[in-house]
């Protein structure tokens, strides 16, 4: 049995980007207030229309982002990993929460609180120059998943798609294929055959959830929408 002690949260949060240039003051206040929040795979971290209550940080594992409408259904909009945070949109315009969170892995979360941010927000500007600067990070990429949607064929989603989350050669799917399908607009049928073209012609070598990335420049030039 582990006698290993859990990190301190005020470790824990330096390590992540968006809290890295912070005071060591600002770190301890917002480590002392924050909820560490384990999960399992498949468990839900909080679901649609649920209250927020702060914003998230990523430690380690995956946490599927999960919108659904009574004529779509439940589609898979975004995966959080290790040093990402999410949940600030809708924590700063008080709304209920537009996606449910559901643990794609085993998972740490850390919890912020809205009342401790909005007090550090007002004294330390640097947090919210970061904060700024990371929903701004987040705007952009969405602007850009919205136009390779509109303008995009299937192949050159999923080429642009693999490209994005690469590590090093090769993705390992952080969804099942139906789901990373409707993340792209694609059926999971769609999503299917374009995997088994690329693979047909030599550009990736698909083994359940890990997909080896074969000829980088080719999915490259597939990418680009004509």
């Amino acid at each position: 049995m582990s006698t290993a002690q859990p990190l301190p949260a005020a470790r824990l949060l330096a390590a992540v980007p968006l809290f890295k240039a912070l005071t060591p003051r600002t770190l301890a206040l917002l480590a002392e207030a924050c909820e560490r929040r384990p999960l399992r795979r498949g468990e839900w971290l909080f679901r649609q229309g649920e209250p927020s209550t702060g914003m998230y940080v990523m430690i380690h594992g995956e946490i599927k982002l999960i919108a659904s409408t009574p004529a779509r259904g439940p589609r898979l909009t975004d995966v959080v990993r290790a040093g990402q945070s999410f949940g600030e949109p809708v924590m700063f315009l008080e709304r209920s929460m537009l996606v449910g969170a559901q643990a794609g892995t085993d998972a740490l979360v850390l919890h912020l609180p809205r009342e401790t941010l909005f007090a550090e927000l007002e004294r330390d500007p640097r947090l919210a120059r970061r904060l700024l600067a990371g929903l701004s990070q987040r705007v952009e990429s969405l602007v850009l998943a919205m136009e390779q949607l509109a303008m995009a064929s299937g192949t050159e989603r999923v080429a642009a798609y693999l490209l994005r989350h690469a590590d090093g050669d090769s993705v390992t799917l952080a969804a099942k294929k139906a789901e990373v399908a409707s993340q792209l607009g694609l059926t999971p049928e769609h999503f299917s055959r374009i995997l088994r073209e690329l693979v047909a012609a030599g550009l990736l070598r698909v083994t359940a959830r890990r997909i080896a990335l074969l000829d980088s420049d080719a999915l490259m030039r597939l990418a680009q929408p004509r």
